[in-house]
């Protein structure tokens, strides 16, 4: 009889605590027996599924972050994870309890409450740790207020913008909304504004340093109404020592190899196709090895790759400036034969200058003619006929005096053009690549640097 009663009794004392109750495991069951009587009395007539101030008015809930760590910061899947210390605060009426000190309960009590459906927008994976037990914090305020803290590591996305990459400078964020609860039902707000967020002063990132943050409130609309919106923005600036240990000085060390060829004889031809072709194979690993770390899909052109393709070309031009040389070397004529050819040279000048003269004597011939035609008019009047004759025959004389002229400049130029010793095209180039390389980096470094 004594067992059955006190059967009954216990049974009662679950209604009273949580009104509604129909059915739990026994585990919660033994969780509400060992409750202190503080609670218990809290816990009388309360109902976890309504928010508090139901039906007058929205609910505020003040967030603030504690960021542990940063640990990765991904440019192929555009995302970075990040641990985080989430904070909430909120006012239920109905937890008010007489008392100056505050209550912290164990976090597996958070099922027996009403908290917040707070959720990060942009995460891609997220998961509370549990080890040794859920990391979660309740503590209970005498005026009702209620402090709900929890420790997330989150995978975030974060759209980041790489034209300028390694010199490039990345705005992340992390957004906080309400998943279920609209603006007319709950309000977000950061608890101490830009000083809500705390941990950033300490943290060391591998490539990044942080430059600034700061936080902002806004709303999300969505087809089913606006929710609160709690952002936390954070600019990080690229360390870029690395790249140019890694990236910046080999390349610029291959193209000044590349410039040996020149100081090379032009004998030497083993000797200088090895320079050229070595330092392009070698310039084109060194290019595939820096869009390892990048993504494939990109259809912008980064600051790297500009960099890349620069010393491509100058140590390209340094192998194409040898045959070129090469080529006018084998072409140019000898001793034995540059009196002769001279001479051959000068006869088919004064040749297309007889010609040209011959031609226009003869035009100057025709020319007195057609004045004594004119003026003997009176006396003997031409035909139309005659006269239209001799126009047309002195009309393809002129025509061909001037494509004599215009061949002869065009040959000319050829021989401006020609390389009379093929040895200057290394001297010059000794000079010419150099300035030109030390030309376009002072524009480079300008460009992506201050603008």
């Amino acid at each position: 009889m004594h067992n059955s009663v006190h059967h009954m009794d216990k049974n009662v004392r679950k209604k009273c605590l949580i009104p509604g109750y129909r059915s739990m495991d026994d585990s919660v069951s033994s969780t509400e027996e060992i409750l202190p009587p503080t609670i218990q009395k809290l816990m009388k007539g309360y109902n976890k599924y309504l928010r508090p101030l139901f039906g007058n008015g929205p609910v505020t809930v003040g967030m603030s972050l504690d960021i542990a760590s940063i640990d990765t910061i991904s440019e192929i899947n555009m995302d970075y994870t990040a641990t985080i210390f989430l904070r909430q605060r909120w006012t239920d009426e109905r937890l008010c309890f007489d008392g100056n000190k505050s209550l912290s309960l164990d976090g597996r009590l958070a099922e027996l409450l009403w908290v917040p459906d707070t959720f990060i927008v942009d995460s891609k994976k997220s998961f509370l740790h549990d080890i040794t037990v859920e990391n979660r914090l309740i503590r209970i305020f005498p005026n009702g207020t209620v402090l709900y803290a929890l420790r997330i590591t989150t995978t975030v996305a974060c759209s980041m913008d790489l034209t300028k990459y390694p010199m490039d400078r990345q705005t992340c964020t992390l957004q906080l909304e309400s998943w279920g609860y609209n603006v007319k039902d709950v309000v977000f707000y950061w608890t101490r504004g830009n000083q809500s967020v705390s941990g950033l002063d300490h943290l060391q990132l591998a490539q990044y340093t942080l430059e600034d943050h700061y936080t902002s409130e806004s709303e999300a609309v969505y087809e089913t109404g606006n929710y609160p919106k709690l952002i936390f923005h954070f600019k990080l600036k690229r360390s870029i020592l690395y790249f140019i240990l890694e990236t910046y000085v080999p390349s610029s060390a291959l193209v000044v190899l590349s410039w040996v060829s020149f100081w090379i004889s032009q004998s030497s031809v083993p000797a200088r196709i090895c320079i050229g072709v070595t330092t392009v194979l070698t310039m084109t690993t060194l290019m595939m090895g820096a869009r390892t770390s990048l993504p494939n899909a990109n259809c912008f052109i980064k600051a790297i790759d500009v960099y890349l393709g620069i010393c491509f070309s100058f140590i390209f031009g340094a192998l194409i400036e040898y045959a070129v040389a090469h080529f006018c070397t084998l072409h140019q004529p000898n001793a034995a034969n540059a009196y002769m050819y001279g001479q051959e040279m000068q006869e088919r000048e004064d040749e297309m200058n007889g010609i040209v003269t011959s031609i226009g004597s003869h035009t100057l011939r025709v020319r007195k003619r057609e004045e004594m035609l004119s003026r003997m008019g009176s006396a003997s009047n031409p035909t139309p006929s005659e006269s239209k004759e001799e126009i047309n025959s002195s009309q393809p004389q002129t025509r061909c005096t001037k494509c004599m002229s215009t061949a002869r400049q065009i040959v000319r130029c050829l021989n401006c053009c020609k390389v009379k010793n093929p040895h200057y095209i290394d001297n010059y180039s000794r000079l010419t690549f150099p300035l030109s390389f030390i030309m376009i980096n002072l524009l480079y470094w300008t460009y992506y640097l201050y603008f």
